[in-house]
């Protein structure tokens, strides 16, 4: 008879990491899904200092994302690595998740679903998501920091706190032109500063990834920089209650859905000021919801 879990927690970053980790320390039987091969979210991205985790001083993101593995392992969470939810189904008890791994497609049970698949950087509107070309970099991220820019033309586009950060670094790692192009400006005050006036245009451009060009100015790359998007696309058969941005809704409490004893936490749900202090919040909330919801006395 297939097994049920008290919980299947789709996504391993701080987050669903969190909700995994104090599961199972509290004695119930979570099954933690990852579609990478490591824990930690966009943390495993991030070769710079934390410096915003209060505990954590000077420990970069990579950092983090390593502990994030340390202390489900050392929780003995079930994982499953290098594998895709890409269907939930409601059945008898919970629901009945499909996944698709390094052993083909399989199937399991849980009692609650918690959705903790996070989010993704935008690519390009009006392009199909995942359309890429030649020198142009979707970020943040370890492909950005990676770049060699000596040399080269750079454009960065957007408007909050990665692009213009981005900006100041290609610009201080050798590069012979670089411009910043923002229709808004949404970056802290900071970040502005520090950019300064020079190379950085305010207003509406066009871009034509194909000739790498912005306004017509040819570059050597373009570094893309608008925010991010929800992923839960697994997740669309149940139809779950979205904002207008298609964050997941949830009680604030409990972390739970629109529909019952399925839980949205971290940056997928937009819960809170999206980071991995409050992502790991998210995931106790969960958590404690989903004890409460199993060890209540029957009615």
């Amino acid at each position: 008879m297939q097994q049920m879990h008290d919980a299947v927690i789709v996504g391993g970053g701080p987050a669903g990491a969190s909700c995994a980790l104090w599961l199972a320390r509290l004695g119930l039987s979570p099954l933690l899904v990852e579609a990478s091969a490591r824990l930690g979210g966009l943390s495993r991205d991030n070769p710079f200092a934390d410096d915003w985790i209060a505990v954590l001083p000077g420990v970069t993101g990579q950092q983090v994302a390593a502990n994030i593995d340390t202390s489900v392992r050392a929780a003995n969470v079930p994982l499953r690595l290098e594998t895709r939810v890409t269907r939930v189904l409601p059945c008898k008890g919970g629901i009945q998740a499909t996944l698709t791994g390094p052993d083909g497609e399989t199937s399991v049970r849980g009692r609650t679903l918690v959705i903790a698949s996070g989010v993704r950087a935008k690519g390009l509107p009006d392009h199909p998501p995942g359309a890429n070309w030649p020198g142009v970099l979707i970020g943040p991220g370890s492909p950005i920091v990676a770049q060699d820019y000596s040399g080269l033309s750079v454009a960065v586009l957007g408007g909050g706190d990665n692009a213009f950060e981005n900006f100041v670094y290609v610009r201080n790692r050798g590069a012979r032109a670089v411009h910043l192009y923002a229709r808004s400006v949404r970056a802290q005050q900071q970040w502005v500063t520090r950019a300064g006036r020079e190379g950085v245009r305010i207003g509406p451009y066009t871009v034509d990834p194909a000739t790498r060009s912005v306004d017509g100015r040819q570059y050597d790359l373009i570094l893309v920089f608008y925010g991010w998007e929800p992923q839960a696309a697994f997740a669309d058969s149940l139809q779950l209650a979205r904002d207008e941005r298609g964050y997941i809704r949830t009680d604030f409490a409990t972390a739970e859905t629109s529909v019952p004893d399925i839980y949205a936490v971290g940056e997928v749900a937009h819960r809170m000021h999206p980071c991995v202090v409050t992502s790991m919040a998210d995931g106790v909330v969960a958590a404690k919801a989903i004890q409460r919801r199993w060890e209540r006395p029957a009615e």
